[in-house]
């Protein structure tokens, strides 16, 4: 019986395909350890970005590439999710994230509340058609609490839309 590739890749039948994919989870948080460590699992090359270095733990970061600006080498093959939105740096972060060629640029927050990032962005100049790149909420509505099953919603989101697929990113009001 024949199957097609993504069975054997499922079965473990065959290797999975190498991807040129790159996430940037910002800011060191419970979320970001997850997002980080599934995404790696995912086929993900990984990076932490975070300004202040004494919050890095080192067993937090094992598998991934850390820095404390966003990397010079980011391109259209990268998704930058920023995992706190209460840290002063928010708007400096997504204004530099803005100027590069990165697909997707989200950042996590309650939908029914506004997003801190809005007013940090515009205190920066920063355009309101590249203000409206940002992504919020992101990642799939399963209802998520826990800093895993975040990570689990946002690496889902991600995969639907890099694919195109309906996973969607809206959230009734």
């Amino acid at each position: 019986m024949d199957t097609d590739s993504s069975c054997a890749v499922a079965h473990g039948d065959a290797d999975q395909p190498t991807s040129s994919r790159t996430l940037v989870a910002v800011f060191t948080s419970p979320v970001a350890h997850f997002l980080l460590r599934y995404g790696h699992d995912v086929g993900y090359r990984t990076v932490l970005v975070e300004p202040e270095r004494g919050r890095i733990a080192a067993d937090d970061t094992a598998d991934d590439d850390v820095a404390t600006t966003l990397p010079a080498d980011l391109g259209d093959d990268v998704d930058v999710v920023v995992t706190d939105h209460h840290r002063a740096e928010l708007g400096l972060v997504l204004r530099d994230a803005l100027r590069v060629s990165t697909r997707w640029v989200g950042v996590l927050g309650n939908p029914h509340h506004p997003g801190p990032h809005l007013a940090a962005l515009r205190d920066l100049v920063v355009s309101e058609e590249d203000i409206a790149r940002v992504h919020r909420p992101i990642g799939l509505n399963i209802g998520s609490r826990a800093p895993a099953e975040i990570a689990i919603a946002t690496l889902a989101g991600l995969i639907a839309d890099r694919n195109g697929k309906p996973g969607g990113f809206d959230f009734p009001a």
